[in-house]
Formats: structure tokens, sequence, C-alpha cells
């Protein structure tokens, strides 16, 4: 019996790094197969659950590799990281879900960065020898993962208002990023011709911290999208480049795919704001902190016409089609919920009801479709800029709730705005457009929308949910 048992264990022991090469392969094709589903919002949820799936088995194929060193640490973590993932998936609001994606990529690039330097470490206190190879992945991850952390962590602050949303320039600061990447060069140089260099390698640590500082401040508020996302597809770089340093090919592979559907989506962004990526990086955007186009600045010399919540709500109830366009101030007021209300009770009534959603609406990629998906808007109502802006002609009234920047006409014809040729929600094509806003403050642009003054628009001024509960509670009585 002695004999077979030992038979059974080096024959699993043999196994074992096939097997777990199959587990990562499993995981890989669930990772893909993931994201494939969560490009539609009714497969969304059954793409993510996949997606946990596909990290189940890697994390179970991980901790069963031989190369585990102590199962305590691992546990110690996971408990910690368990009740601290708990707590803030109840205590952050899902209006504060862009800071907080921000503030998880920069804790993926801290992760990359600190498994290459405890790589180093353990080469260089154990006297191993590192290949060149191995120290040009150590040095790119430590890069990449180094700017992913400290600007994932600035773009938080911005976000957070810890700091100045306004973008941050000062004189030569690109020239200075410029002799900071050669000197990052120069330090991975000499780490790469002597791996022992430890002034090299804390070097390029501190170097990279300072471009991540670097890399964001000078971005506005109202590119914040972009920069997300880019910071996104950063952090799976870094995981990928880590990947190497440790030779993990499941690591490797979400990396990739984190970091190629990260860019895919920096891409999408631009496109919806007609802008390239270097001019979101470069361009300071939003650092005129409020001038005007002069198709903004003729608006100003006219009228702006006020509507009550009782007279919207009979425009909203006997209407034939109403379509919402919900922004950043929604999530703000925290107003979805009573909003998906609103919606019910025009239905009710026998009034079409649709949402339409700007790519860059809000402070995150998809910000307005998740806090939809919070209030349980079916998927059938949400309509996206391409397909809702032929139909706005005959919409009987555009209820636009907190969105600035995203319906600005001056977007079409004014060529001295900083918003020329970003395509916009055409509500001013609708029947009648409802504004619902605080007062008369730009978007996060700094440019004045015209759209306030146009003479088919009303204002309803306050706070979004507060003003949507008076028109749910008016429809009602009609």
């Amino acid at each position: 019996m002695t004999q077979q048992m030992t038979q059974l264990v080096d024959t699993l022991t043999a196994w074992a790094p096939s097997g777990i090469q199959i587990s990562y392969l499993v995981a890989a094709a669930c990772f893909i197969l993931g994201l494939k589903k969560m490009g539609s919002p009714a497969m969304a949820r059954q793409g993510n659950f996949i997606g946990a799936i596909g990290m189940l088995l890697a994390v179970l194929a991980t901790l069963i590799d031989q190369h585990i060193l102590s199962y305590s640490m691992i546990g110690i973590g996971l408990a910690i990281g368990s009740v601290v993932g708990v707590w803030l998936a109840k205590a952050v609001a899902m209006t504060d879900m862009p800071q907080m994606v921000g503030f998880l990529n920069g804790l993926g690039g801290l992760a990359s960065t600190l498994v290459a330097v405890g790589e180093y470490w353990h080469s260089r206190s154990h006297d191993l020898p590192l290949s060149s190879a191995a120290v040009v992945s150590i040095a790119a991850s430590i890069l990449v993962g180094n700017i992913t952390f400290t600007g994932s962590m600035v773009a938080f602050a911005k976000l957070q208002g810890i700091i100045s949303g306004t973008p941050l320039r000062f004189a030569f600061q690109q020239q200075l990023n410029m002799v900071l990447l050669g000197a990052w060069a120069v330090g991975a140089g000499l780490l790469i011709a002597n791996s022992g260099d430890l002034a090299g390698f804390a070097g390029i640590n501190v170097i990279s911290l300072l471009l991540g500082v670097l890399f964001v401040i000078p971005i506005g508020g109202g590119d914040m999208p972009v920069v997300i996302s880019l910071l996104n597809s950063l952090s799976g770089i870094a995981a990928g480049a880590t990947g190497f340093v440790v030779m993990n090919n499941v690591l490797i592979i979400s990396g990739a795919l984190v970091g190629a559907s990260g860019l895919i989506l920096t891409q999408i962004m631009c496109k919806a704001m007609n802008r390239s990526l270097p001019s979101v990086l470069f361009s300071g955007f939003g650092t005129d902190g409020g001038s005007t186009g002069q198709g903004a600045g003729d608006a100003l010399n006219k009228t702006v016409r006020q509507v009550d919540p009782e007279e919207c709500a009979m425009m909203l109830g006997y209407a034939r089609s109403v379509v919402i366009v919900p922004g950043y101030g929604m999530a703000v007021a925290q107003a979805q919920h009573v909003v998906r209300e609103l919606a019910d009770t025009l239905e009710r009534k026998g009034v079409e009801v649709r949402y339409a959603i700007h790519p860059v609406a809000g402070r995150m990629p998809g910000h307005m479709n998740v806090l939809l998906a919070e209030a349980n808007v079916p998927y059938t109502q949400l309509c996206d800029m391409d397909d809702i802006n032929p139909q706005f002609e005959n919409t009987d009234v555009a209820l636009v709730i907190g969105a600035n920047d995203v319906v600005n006409p001056a977007a079409r014809h004014d060529t001295k705005s900083p918003i020329y040729g970003m395509p916009i929600l055409e509500v001013d094509r609708a029947k009648h457009t409802v504004v619902i806003k605080r007062g008369m403050s730009a978007g996060f642009s700094g440019v004045e929308n015209e759209l306030f003054y146009k003479e088919k628009t009303m204002m309803l001024f306050g706070s979004a949910k507060d003003a949507v509960n008076r028109l749910v509670n008016e429809v009602k009585q009609l």
C-alpha cells in the first residue's frame, strides 16, 4: 500500500506542472470570453461572472504551485484584503465609483512594482545572478507600475476634490519629462550592465514615481474618462511585464488583455471627444478656466427661460416621446433611482421613454450605464449617441439631468470653442428641451453652454434629485 501511495504522489507531482499550465490556459479562455460578453450590456453580468471563474481558477492553480513559499502569509493577506474589499463595496457610493476605479488602478500598478522589487531584492540578497532579460523585465515593470500608481493617485485626488481638477502646467514641463525619461533610461542601462547597482535601482524607482505625478497633473477634470481608461491599460501592461519577471503565463496573458482592452477603450473615449490622445495628455484642456468661444459669448446676450415643476410635468405627462439625458449632476445628486421612478410613471401614462448615453458623460467610461443599471433601468431603453441623435427631431421633450459639455451645440459650429468638433447629443433639435441644473455654471471644459439660451430650452433649477422628485409627484397628479 505504501508503495502504491508513493507512486501516486510521484505521478501527481510529475503531472502538476502540466496541470497548472492547462489551468492557466482555461483561465485565459475565461478571460477572453468574459471580455467578449462584457461588450453587451445584456451579457455584461454573465461576462463578469465568467471572468471571475477564470480568476478563481488562476489563483487556485497558483496556490498549488511548488513556488509558493508561505501559505500562512497568503492566508493573512487574503483575509485582510477580503475585509477591506467588503468594506469598500459597502461604504463607497456609486457616485464615488470613478475615483475608486482610479484608486484600484493605482493599487494594481503598485502591486506589479512590489513584485518586481521583491524579485530583484531576493536575487540580490541571495547573490543569485539576473540575466539581462530579467533586469529589463524588472525595469519595465517598475516604470509602468510606478507611473500607474502615482498617476492614479493624482487622478483619484482630483476626482475626490482633494486637489483641484484644473490642469496644472508650468514652464518647460514637457522638457522636464523628457529629461527624466532620459535619466531613467540611463539608470536602467546601468542596472542592465550591473544588476547589483543599488543606486541605479533606487534611481529608476524614484524617477518613475515622479513621472506618474507629472503625467497626470496637467490633465483637467473633463479628460478624466480618458485618463482613467489609459491608466487601466497601464495597470495591465505593468501586470504583463511582471508576468515576465516571475515567468507566470496567466499573468502575462491577463496583463496583455487588460492592456489591449484599455487602449481600445481609450481610443473610443478620444473619438467620442474628437481629440487625439496626445492632445489629451499634453494640451492642458480646460486651463482657460471658463473661457467661452465666440458662439457661447453671443449666447450670453440671450434670455434664459425658466420652467417650474408643474409646467414641466405637464410637458412630460402629455408628450408622446421623452428622451432622458443623464450627466454627472445626476450622479452627484444620486438621482438615478428617482429618475427611474419618473420614467416608470411616464410609461404608465403611455409616454415612450428612452435614455441617451454619451460615451464620456460622467467621470469614467460607462459611468452613466453603471448608475442606471444600479436603478434597474432596462437595457433596451439605453441608446448610444449615434442611434439617438437622428431621433431627436421627432422627440417631444429632451430632459437633460446634470449634463453639460456633452449637449453643448457650440461643438457643432463654434470653431473658437475648445470643444469644437466633439460629437454631442443633439438635444437642441428636440421640440422642447428641459435642463435640470443647479445654476448656469460651465462644465469641466470651462465652456459656457449655449444650449441654456436656446429658444426651445427651459431651465429647471435645483438639485437633480429634488427636482425630479417634484416632477414625479406632479406627473402622478395629472
